[in-house]
């Protein structure tokens, strides 16, 4: 039975894909500002019902002030997570542009696609600059991978160099808590990592395999924590905003 729920998720999923991409990637070819959000923000919505992830969010986004998100990073699956609460676009790693089904859904999102690498460190402040500029507000992840969702490895600068010094932007960190998956609790830090992991995707996991597991499970609830929010031009530089940002997202991850 549980397999036959999941191939039920899963045909519903490309469904709702289907009847969602062809639109935003028409309005994309006339809007690319903060309007073009509007359809990826219902489409994320939709996902997670789908898979029956609740969203519980504490605290509240900024929606006053142009502004960069950051957070850590546990799974695939914060991308709906945060897109059914957040109007932005993900800072990604440029492998996820060719990702099956995944690479497409995250161009229609307006991904900021951007190299790991330390020669392009350069390049890539360019382009989440030039997206700042344009208006928009950003997601990264300064954790640069995904975590298996007990705590928050350190926080790269690297991000936060184009960001630092910029008038009329802040930086509101916030964290990506598993509370519960499969109704059973995982916010006790005794939970095995093994009911953890149904959610989180890190290390060596193939994507394939997770999302299908995780689709014959009866989902989960992960809560977003907003923190205050710290002023990009406010002197400091992007180590200090790193480790500011670090400090306050690692707080209530266990609680």
């Amino acid at each position: 039975m549980t397999k036959i729920k999941a191939c039920f998720k899963i045909a519903l999923f490309l469904l709702w894909c289907l009847l969602c991409a062809p639109t935003q990637f028409i309005y994309l070819l006339f809007v690319k500002g903060p309007s073009a959000y509007t359809l990826p923000y219902i489409w994320q919505r939709g996902v997670c019902r789908i898979f029956g992830i609740k969203v519980v969010i504490s605290g509240a986004p900024i929606s006053t002030a142009q502004t960069v998100f950051c957070s850590n990073h546990i799974s695939y699956l914060d991308i709906p997570v945060i897109g059914s609460a957040l109007k932005a676009s993900f800072v990604a790693k440029g492998e996820v542009e060719s990702w099956p089904v995944f690479g497409f859904l995250s161009k229609l999102q307006q991904t900021i696609f951007i190299s790991r690498k330390r020669s392009d460190a350069h390049r890539a402040g360019e382009q989440i600059e030039q997206n700042l500029q344009q208006g928009k507000n950003i997601i990264i992840f300064p954790e640069g991978t995904s975590s298996d969702g007990s705590n928050v490895l350190a926080m790269k600068a690297a991000l936060f160099s184009p960001v630092a010094g910029l008038e009329n932007t802040v930086i509101q960190p916030f964290s990506i808590c598993i509370r519960n998956v499969d109704k059973q609790n995982v916010a006790d830090a005794s939970a095995p990592q093994e009911l953890r992991d149904l959610y989180a995707w890190y290390g060596d996991m193939d994507l394939a395999p997770h999302l299908w597991a995780f689709a014959q499970h009866k989902g989960a609830v992960i809560e977003l924590v907003f923190h205050a929010p710290i002023a990009a031009d406010g002197g400091a530089d992007r180590k200090a905003l790193a480790a500011q940002c670090e400090e306050k997202i690692r707080n209530p991850l266990v609680s």
